[in-house]
């Protein structure tokens, strides 16, 4: 029997979960939910409806996990509380200073319906959270590290956009090499915000606009740019969209660690991601971590989980025996 899919959003992420749920053998894409116009929505899938918000309660029934694709700035915060209370849900939310709070949020809906609701999965938070989780504990006497990039960060492209002067621009955040190199050593660096990663924007500017201005303001941007290493490039808009529209990214987690009675002995644990689209990756975890929902709300489980809460064999369409023969 399929898992009966519904999207809520289709932007980058939507179209991405319906890219992931069509290649999955036991998943079927049922609709897709818009605040938009239903009638101005054209998707891929033939013969899944469009359906407006306003008439999201009446699919209740019909839909065995509800994907939200929202944002986590403002969507997310409200939605998945929200639906949480019809539907079993997944999200992406990836505001880490703010998932206690999103979780407790969303745990009290979801207890309060009999649903399973799991947040902020994808890769940070999601694949890279594993990754800590595992390596702190098998070396518990050690250091983190995360890197991100190279890769598109589309909160500092924004940013930038904001800019006056701005026409439009990609910001990449790229990881310092020596920096990765010592800590790949095994060195244990102690490692500032700038000596970790250097930003590199790629800026449109409008006619008249001031150069040096606009270099200046990003520069000193704070919260984004004022800590961190920042070269800003000028270049046409032609440039811009001929070789600046992808949405690459990825990154790194180590751990390094010390074992032995006298800590003479050096460990490093590195987990590394190479995406060539940040959306079609973070959807396709979407969508696993769709199946284990399903999975732990047929055996009575409620609330609110995170990936850190999902065993393994859950997110895989194979049988026990399947994984234990080939991937165990």
């Amino acid at each position: 029997m399929s898992i009966k899919i519904g999207i809520l959003g289709y932007g980058n992420l939507g179209k991405g979960v319906e890219l992931a749920v069509n290649a999955a053998p036991d998943m079927e894409l049922v609709a897709v939910f818009t605040r938009r116009d239903p009638k101005t929505l054209q998707i891929k899938t033939q013969g899944v409806p469009v359906v407006s918000t306003d008439d999201i309660e009446s699919w209740k029934d019909k839909v065995d996990v509800m994907i939200l694709c929202g944002g986590s700035a403002t969507d997310l915060p409200v939605q998945t509380p929200q639906y949480a209370k019809m539907f079993n849900v997944v999200d992406s939310f990836d505001t880490h200073a703010r998932i206690p709070e999103h979780f407790a949020n969303v745990d009290a809906a979801a207890k309060e319906s009999g649903k399973v609701a799991v947040i902020s999965c994808g890769w940070d938070p999601g694949m890279f959270s594993l990754a800590r989780v595992y390596s702190n504990a098998i070396l518990p006497d050690g250091n983190d590290y995360t890197f991100w990039g190279k890769g598109v960060s589309q909160g500092h492209s924004d940013a930038i956009r904001r800019v006056k002067g701005v026409k439009n621009a990609k910001q990449y955040t790229i990881p310092v090499e020596s920096a990765l190199e010592a800590v790949r050593s095994g060195k244990n660096p102690e490692l500032t915000t700038r000596q970790k990663h250097t930003r590199e924007c790629f800026v449109v500017l409008e006619d008249g606009a001031d150069a040096a201005a606009v270099e200046k303001e990003i520069k000193e941007m704070p919260n984004y740019f004022a800590d961190y290493d920042t070269t800003v490039h000028f270049i046409s808009e032609e440039e811009l969209l001929k070789n600046h529209s992808g949405m690459a990214h990825g990154g790194f987690v180590f751990r390094s660690g010390k074992t032995g009675a006298d800590k003479e002995h050096n460990h490093v644990i590195e987990y590394s991601l190479k995406l060539d689209s940040n959306p079609e990756f973070t959807t396709s975890v979407l969508t696993a971590v769709a199946r284990a929902a399903f999975r732990m709300y047929n055996e009575g489980q409620k609330g609110c989980k995170t990936m850190l809460d999902i065993a393994p064999a859950y997110l895989s369409e194979k049988s026990g025996e399947e994984l234990r023969a080939h991937l165990l």
